[in-house]
């Protein structure tokens, strides 16, 4: 089985993939003063659930692909995969890494792992023109060419974000429960701002994408929007703009990155 490490600033999602299907998947805390031990530890009680895998560390993983947006993570992670797993295949997402995937920026260093990782699933599952919109610590809106290149993209404030802010500077305001409201109009402080935070952000989706086709593409008609993250739900069902949910992107990603690169390694 293969095991994909997506490592983002708030959050850390695990897969387990038996060939092409994900057959098991956990998200957890990012926290960047964890050790590589205790990485391993954590691995080790989530993996020993998995009836697939033995009781063991290691036991069943065939390969390891990992991207991180935190580097203290990825350079703990690295131990992890030389310690405890020293016979198993790993792909680290760095410079250097075959993706298939040009990168059409000024400096190409600058791109997050996971936005070309995702820029590879969608070439793979949609096939260019495309835009990925990552619902992450970050918003990210990533553009694919209807040649398969990374063409750039836009980054604002994320969900959390923005509502942590709200709590933050508003004086008679609070940290609320990310929810969609009775209705756009709020009748109570914590609708208004459930509202500002689901219609905001559907229209900042919908106003950004847009923008974004008519540069991607002479017909914008042929740009197939992707969401994913793990804070996408909250605007799926109010963005005109999305065509597609792949709550799994950037972990199938990883697995095409990994079959790339597996056999140079």
């Amino acid at each position: 089985m293969l095991l994909t490490i997506d490592v983002g600033n708030t959050h850390t999602v695990l897969g387990l993939f038996d060939g092409e299907e994900i057959v098991e998947h956990w998200r957890i805390s990012t926290d960047s003063r964890r050790t590589a031990d205790e990485l391993a530890v954590l691995l080790q009680g989530l993996m020993g659930m998995h009836p697939l895998l033995g009781d063991e560390l290691g036991d069943g993983i065939e390969g390891i692909a990992i991207c991180s947006t935190v580097p203290s993570v990825l350079h703990e992670l690295r131990e992890v995969t030389r310690r405890y797993y020293g016979d198993v295949p790993a792909v680290l997402v760095e410079p250097g890494i075959k993706t298939g995937v040009p990168i059409l920026m000024d400096n190409p260093k600058e791109v997050g792992a996971d936005r070309i990782i995702n820029a590879v699933a969608a070439v793979e599952l949609y096939g260019g023109p495309a835009i990925v919109v990552d619902f992450g610590t970050a918003t990210t809106f990533d553009a694919v060419s209807a040649r398969g290149e990374y063409a750039g993209g836009v980054i604002a404030p994320g969900i959390e974000i923005s509502v942590e802010a709200l709590g933050v500077k508003g004086a008679q305001l609070r940290k609320i429960e990310l929810a969609r409201p009775r209705s756009v109009i709020g009748k109570n402080t914590v609708e208004a701002m459930q509202a500002g935070i689901v219609y905001g952000f559907a229209g900042q989706v919908d106003g950004v994408v847009g923008r974004m086709k008519r540069e991607l593409a002479e017909d914008p008609e042929e740009v197939t929007v992707i969401a994913t993250g793990g804070l996408a739900p909250m605007v799926l069902g109010e963005s005109s703009a999305i065509d597609e949910h792949e709550p799994w992107l950037t972990l199938i990603g990883l697995r095409l990155v990994y079959e790339r690169n597996v056999s140079r390694l």
